[in-house]
């Protein structure tokens, strides 16, 4: 089984960027993390971050062509704005889960509304670095251990 940890813009500044909003934990900790946990699952996980709608979109078209099971995704600032991502996510029909590390709905009233998530088996927020393994996991039961 194959997942992909897919991140959007600025989650490379994870450790960085509004620390009382994101923690101070970096995004090698978040790989670290989930690599850790996807072991434990007999999952094998890649990972891909970008600041450019146009990556992120290509890197879920490939997913499909590379046979990915499952794509653990945060969108980033690209939840609310991009109709692209959530187009490809549709497209390649890969169970996805949508990931935040913040909670959105206490957030700005910009972040509430997210795109992709209507192309999403499931969306977990506000759970931080932990919401990614816990996105892992429940692809792992949704996939049945195919």
């Amino acid at each position: 089984m194959k997942f992909l940890v897919l991140d959007g813009s600025n989650i490379n500044m994870l450790g960085i960027r509004e620390p009382e909003i994101y923690g101070r934990e970096t995004y090698a900790d978040l790989q670290r993390l989930v690599k850790e946990t996807c072991a434990n699952l007999g999952v094998e996980v890649s990972f891909y971050q970008s600041n450019h709608e146009g990556d992120l979109v290509d890197t879920i078209q490939k997913a499909y062509f590379d046979h990915v099971d499952g794509i653990i995704f945060n969108p980033a600032g690209y939840t609310h704005t991009s109709v692209a991502i959530l187009d490809a996510v549709k497209a390649v029909a890969i169970p996805t889960v949508e990931v935040h590390i913040s909670k959105m709905d206490e957030r700005e009233e910009f972040r509430q509304h997210s795109y992709v998530r209507a192309a999403c088996v499931k969306t977990i927020t506000g759970h931080g670095l932990q919401g990614y393994c816990m996105a892992a996991e429940y692809l792992k039961e949704l996939l049945g251990g195919k």
